[in-house]
Order: C-alpha cells, then structure tokens, then sequence
C-alpha cells in the first residue's frame, strides 16, 4: 500500500501545482472540492459529502496550501483506495489538469499521447522527493531503452556530452523539460514518427503497463479444437490473448501461479514450434512464429513462474528499486565523504593555525637565542681577560712550586730508601715464621691421620664379622626355601597331569557325543523323507494330510516354534521308544 499511495501522490502533486496558478503553494477550495470528488471517481473510493464540505467549507481562512490539503487526502482517499482501479485512467485525469498549463508550445517531434506515456513514465522513474525530479542516471536508463526499442545503437559519447551541457544548478530534470528532451529529437535522429511512437509505446508499455513480451501466435481452441491466430500479452501473473493488436477485443486470459509450468512438444498436426501451458484447471497449446519466437516465450513464461515462487516484483520494478538504493548509497557515502573532507579542512586549518604560533614561537626564540649569543661573546671576551691574568700568576706560583717540589724530592728519596730496607728485613722475619708454623702444622696433620686410620681399620673389622654372620643365616633361610619350592612344584606337575587325563577323557566323551548327534540327525532326516513320502502319498489319495480334529484337554507343551501338537504322556511314550531303538542299535 506505501508504494501504491507514492506511486498516487506523483500524479495527485502534478495536478495540485497545476492548480495553483499564482505559483504561491495554494489552491482554493472550490479547485480542490472539484480535484478530490474527481479522484474518489477514478479510483473508485466512496464519496462522502458532509466531509468534503466540512473540510473545505466557505471561511476566512483562503486557499489550501499542499501541507493543509494532505491531512483530508491521506484520511479520506489514499488510507482508502484499493488496487482495483485503472491506473491509465487516473494518470489521464491528472495529466489533463496539467498538460495545457504546461507542456511547451514549441512544435515537438512526438504526440501528445506520447508525451502523456512520456508523463506516467517520468513519474515511475522520478525520485521520491518534492518537486519531482528525474535524475541524470533514470534519463539515461529512459533513453537507451528507447533506443533499443527503435533499433539503433546508444551513443553513449553523446549523452556524455549532453550531461556536461547539464546545469549544475539542478539535480536533474523536470517532466516537462524531459518531455522536451525527447520530443525535440536530439537522440532520435534520423528515426521517423512512427517509429519513436512505437518506441515510447513499447517502453510504456513494459514499465507501465508490465507487458513482459508480446507477440501474435496461433493458440488450439478448447472446445473446436481450432486453431486460432492470437495476440498474447504476458504480465507478471497472467496471459491475456486478444484478436488483434489494438487490444479492444479480449479472447480470453491464462492465470499464472508458482505451480504452472511451460513446456516444449514435438511438431504434430501440421504444427510446428509448439509448447504447452500446464495451469491448475487447463492445459494450453500454442504455436509460435519459429523457433527463436517459441524458446523466447517459453523462457519469458518460465522467467516469470519463477518470479511468483519467490514473490519478487516485475524484473524492470526490481531493477529501478536497486538503482534508487545504489543511488542512495553513493549519496550516503558522497556526504560521508564530504564530512570527512570538512573534518580534514578543519583539521588542516587548526594545524595551519598551530603552524603559525610554533613559527612565532620560533622566531622569539631565535631572537632570544641572538641577545644570548651577543651576551655570551661579551661574557667571552671578559673571561680571556681575566683568564690570561690569572695565567701569569699561576706561572709564578707554578715555579715557586717546582722549587719546593725539587727540595722535598731528594727528601722523599732518602726516607724511601730507609723504607726498604725496613721492608726487607721484614719479608725475611715473616719467611722464618712461616717456616715454623708450617712444619708444626705438618707433625699436627701426620699425627690425626694415623688416629684416624686406627678408628677405621677396628670399624672395618666389626662391620666384617657383622656381615659374616648374616651370610651364614641367609645361606640357612634359601635352603629351606628351595627345599619348599621343589615340594610345590612336584604337587603342581601331578596336579597338571590329573587335569590333563580330565582333559583328554571329556574330548573322548564329545568326540562320541557328537557321533551320536550325527546318527541321530542322519535318522531324522530319514525319518522325515519317509513321513513327508507318506504325507504326500495320503494327500495324493485324499486330498488331505490329515484331518483337523479337537485337541486333547490335557495341558499342551511349548516348544521354540509355540504349543506342541502331543501331551506329556505322548512325549514319555516317544523317549522310551526312543532309548530301546538306542539300545538296540
């Protein structure tokens, strides 16, 4: 409904500003009464009088401005259209309000029916902004699709320089300036009327009208069983086929849903290029011009089929809606960037700014740095005058030194010499020491080591005779291990002997058990052939087994296939006729 009623206000505005003749944004009321009773007709809403004269009763207040007129537009019309009018019908009730006031009087290459298809188109392609405008990219889509339907290549190097021409000014053109633009010819040179009709037409027609192929084909009746020379029509959900091209008689209509298909047939009948349409009550057979013309309708049919399982819109409505959003994007990003340019500009600006004070503060320091230097070569100058006074004195004091220093050397040379000899003396007084102490700290050494061999040698001899001791209990305690350990083995052989006898004497017993079980089974299987003969031979002269008589009272056994066919009593009698068989044997 939100698309519907923007699609409905595009045309409703066009109207309003052609109202207001004074170009001052309002309308008198009388103008609007009449606009709103005619719009309630077109789009088949309900008229309601006493609102209407309420709304736009005779006072004071003058005419309506646009803001003023939506409240009544949204409650009483738009909040109430449903999609069950015809649009062509409401955009010529529109475009009549507008086109005289308007449209151009400069003799135009196209009609006025053109200019009006060129109106609605324009309002399908227009941005969803007051005043409607059409942007350099919708011009574009606009006229390669005209030039496609006309047959000729684009010049894209042609628009390119008609955009330069563009005016900067505006973000794009007005219906009427676009109505201009191709009724003036410039980019259908060389075309005539006719085709630019048929060109808008077509156009028209698929934007507007979502005609996604037309064309005429032969289609075999339901009933005769005929075949009959149609002209089809495909939209989105339904095929419409008519008796000719100008669409005033309808033959008939095919509704498309997600569960329709399409297929091809083999040529049958005297026709060829055949294919059928599969709907939910009816089966369809159509025969195309050719081949081209057959997988042409097939593959728009099947396109479209596939369009309705997913429920996404006309291909050329989803197409215009991704271009809007691709626009929005890059204007998005257009103005992100921008602001990005202006946060750089501003921050270039306060850098220039910080620039500047660190430039001022330089050259004041550069001047400082001057009035320092000047001061600091006259500081200079001062101290080399009194560094060379003070140079001379200590000259002077510097001799005087070396004289006392001469003195004081033959002095210090005498008293070093007494100083070693000291010295000397001293070394050879500590040598005799050293000589003492050492000799008395070998006699201290020799006599704790032969004390301390004494203390091992009698620990040795103890720990030796400890050890012997228990040598000999250890050597007591393993034979009498060994002699229990021989015991035991000789119980465990004679144990193992008895088990294998055991052993061997139940392999003997299943070895015979098992020769048993096999005479038994080979006695079964006889006995079962000979019952099965016999069985056979009752049933050839017969014709039955047995007969089916009530079984016994007696409580029944269970076995693993179910209730047993014998007493206990009958199965005590067959185990002891069994065992004398046995014995005998």
């Amino acid at each position: 409904m939100g698309s519907l009623k923007d699609e409905l206000l595009k045309g409703i505005w066009h109207a309003f500003t052609a109202l207001d003749l004074d170009h001052s944004g309002k309308v008198s009321k009388s103008q609007l009464k009449v606009l709103s009773h005619n719009l309630c007709t077109v789009l088949k809403v309900p008229h309601d009088p006493v609102a209407l004269e309420e709304h736009f009763r005779d006072d004071d207040e003058g005419p309506v401005s646009n803001q003023g007129y939506m409240p009544y537009l949204n409650k009483f019309i738009l909040e109430k259209v449903q999609d069950n009018f015809d649009k062509i019908e409401f955009n010529r009730m529109c475009w009549t309000l507008c086109v005289k006031k308007n449209l151009t009087k400069n003799p135009l290459f196209i009609t006025e029916e053109d200019a009006f298809k060129i109106w609605v188109i324009f309002n399908f392609l227009s941005e969803d902004k007051y005043p409607l405008i059409i942007v350099p990219e919708e011009i574009e889509y606009l006229l390669k699709k005209l030039t496609e339907a006309m047959g000729v290549s684009w010049q894209q190097e042609q628009f390119e320089n008609y955009k330069i021409n563009f005016d900067d000014s505006k973000d794009g053109l007005s219906v009427w300036e676009l109505i201009e633009l191709v009724g003036n010819g410039q980019f259908s040179k060389g075309m005539d009327r006719q085709t630019v009709s048929m060109a808008i037409n077509e156009v028209f027609n698929e934007l507007i009208l979502d005609v996604l192929k037309q064309g005429y084909m032969i289609k075999k009746g339901h009933r005769r069983k005929n075949w009959t020379e149609r002209w089809f029509v495909l939209k989105p959900n339904i095929i419409s086929y008519y008796v000719s091209e100008d669409l005033k008689d309808k033959k008939g209509d095919i509704l498309l849903d997600e569960n329709c298909c399409v297929e091809s047939l083999p040529d049958k009948d005297g026709k060829k290029c055949l294919f059928l349409i599969k709907c939910f009550d009816k089966t369809f057979e159509i025969s195309a011009s050719d081949k081209k013309k057959k997988q042409e309708w097939i593959q728009a049919i099947h396109s479209t089929i596939h369009l309705l399982k997913l429920g996404s819109p006309p291909p050329h409505k989803e197409a215009r809606q991704r271009r809007k959003e691709l626009r929005k994007k890059l204007l998005a990003e257009q103005e992100e960037l921008e602001r990005q340019m202006k946060e750089l500009q501003v921050a270039n600006e306060n850098k220039q700014q910080e620039l500047e004070a660190v430039r001022k503060k330089l050259e004041e320091a550069a001047s400082r740095a001057a009035e320092e230097e000047k001061k600091r070569l006259q500081t200079q100058v001062e101290l080399q005058a009194r560094f060379s006074t003070e140079l001379e004195r200590e000259k002077l004091i510097r001799q005087q030194m070396e004289e006392q220093v001469a003195q004081k050397s033959s002095e210090l040379e005498q008293y070093l010499q007494r100083v070693r000899e000291l010295e000397d003396m001293y070394l050879k007084l500590q040598e005799a020491l050293e000589d003492e102490r050492q000799a008395r700290q070998d006699e201290e050494t020799v006599r704790k080591l032969q004390a301390r061999l004494l203390e091992e040698e009698s620990s040795k001899r103890a720990e030796l005779e400890k050890w012997h001791l228990e040598q000999q209990q250890a050597i007591q305690t393993t034979e009498a291990e060994k002699q229990e350990l021989e015991n035991q083995r000789v119980i465990k052989e004679q144990a193992l002997q008895e088990a294998l006898g055991q052993l061997q004497q139940l392999e003997l017993e299943r070895k015979q058990a098992l020769e048993q079980y096999e005479g038994v089974k080979k006695k079964l299987e006889m006995a079962t052939k000979t019952t099965k003969s016999w069985k056979d031979k009752v049933a050839h002269h017969e014709g039955l087994i047995r007969l089916i008589e009530p079984g016994s009272k007696n409580a029944h056994l269970i076995t693993n296939w179910g209730p047993a066919a014998f007493t206990q009593a009958e199965l005590e009698e067959r185990q002891k006729s069994w065992k004398e068989k046995k014995t005998t044997e």
